[in-house]
This record gives structure tokens, C-alpha cells and sequence, in this order.
């Protein structure tokens, strides 16, 4: 009769971390072969260069912010038509982008062009919280809108301008209950 051979277990410490591994080799290679690789990555998933992105600021236009935020809100607010009424993923990290590139709008003084990524925002984040089961976004786009409801705040547009832009974000709200008490309080402040 055969005899039975002990089951051999690789134990973690001889198994070793991935990540370890990855990070020890990281560590020999030069500065030119990381940038080399970081951009390879980058180049090749959105996702990895909106994580990069998130770690260095790199210097942009107007222009070019305008164009990374409606990209950026294209992917946070995109979901599959046939999950309607499901609590289905989402890319909270696009929703960061977003939030970074209107702060970052606002630092440069470009509050209209802010104002306008806002009510694509609005539109296209309330429909995918109307979609969903839960609308567990909400809070990402309230995070998203809410440098910008502070900068409105203490601006120096024209009064009607700003009442007009918070009408437009009430109407445009789906599911009429995102940033709504701010954007009405707003909105009577500027009537005054």
C-alpha cells in the first residue's frame, strides 16, 4: 500500500508579498526607467493615470481642465443601463478627479467655466443616482460641488448670473435633493 505524503504548505513568509517584491525591485531601478514605466502605465489605464494624477499636480490651462473635467465626469457618472434600480460600482476616483480639477479651476479664477462643468455635473450625477438603488454618489458629487458653492459665496459675478446658475442646478437635478438647500440658500442670497 502506498504511503501518504505530507501536504507541503508554503507559508507566507516563504511565499512572499507581491507587493514587496515589486517595491524592492522598484527601489534598484533608476529614476529614468520609473518614469519610463509610470508613463507606460499611465498611457494604458485611465484609471492609473487619474491615481498618478492624484499624487502630483501637473501644471494644466483652463482649457485643458475644462476638457479632463467633462472627461472625468463622463466616466464618474457612466453606468450600465441594464443595472438600473441596483446598487452598481461606480468610479469614485473619477468623482476626485472631478472635485480637484473644479478647485482647481476655482484657484485660477475661472469660476464660469466651473460653473458650467457643474451643471453637466448635476445633470449627468443626478441621473445616475436616479438610476441607481441607493444613489450611494450623492455624496460624491456634494463633495464635487462644494468648493464651488463656497467660492460663489464670496464672488464677485453679477448677482442675477449666479441666481440664474442656481435655478439651472435646481432644474437640473433629477432626483431634487442634491446640494438643493445650499443652491436655494445661495440663490436668496444673491437676491438681495
Amino acid at each position: 500500500m502506498a504511503k501518504r505524503r505530507a501536504k507541503k504548505t508554503v507559508r507566507p513568509a516563504q511565499r512572499g508579498d507581491a507587493a514587496q517584491r515589486l517595491r524592492a525591485a522598484l527601489a534598484r531601478c533608476s529614476k529614468v526607467k520609473l518614469i519610463e514605466i509610470l508613463s507606460e502605465c499611465a498611457s494604458a489605464d485611465r484609471a492609473v493615470l487619474r491615481r498618478i494624477m492624484a499624487h502630483i499636480e501637473l501644471p494644466a490651462s483652463a482649457n485643458e481642465l475644462v476638457r479632463l473635467t467633462r472627461e472625468a465626469i463622463a466616466e464618474a457618472t457612466a453606468f450600465d443601463a441594464r443595472d438600473i434600480n441596483r446598487n452598481f460600482d461606480y468610479d469614485d476616483e473619477a468623482y476626485r478627479e472631478v472635485q480637484r480639477n473644479l478647485q482647481r479651476l476655482i484657484e485660477l479664477g475661472q469660476l464660469r467655466p466651473a460653473m458650467e462643468l457643474s451643471l453637466e455635473l448635476m445633470d449627468q450625477g443626478s441621473y445616475q443616482v436616479e438610476a441607481s438603488d441607493e444613489g450611494l454618489m450623492t455624496d460624491d458629487i456634494k463633495e464635487c460641488l462644494n468648493p464651488l458653492l463656497n467660492a460663489l459665496r464670496q464672488c464677485d459675478l453679477p448677482a442675477a448670473e449666479v441666481r440664474a446658475w442656481c435655478t439651472a442646478m435646481i432644474s437640473a437635478d433629477r432626483v431634487g435633493f442634491i446640494c438643493d438647500e445650499e443652491l436655494r440658500a445661495l440663490r436668496e442670497r444673491f437676491k438681495a
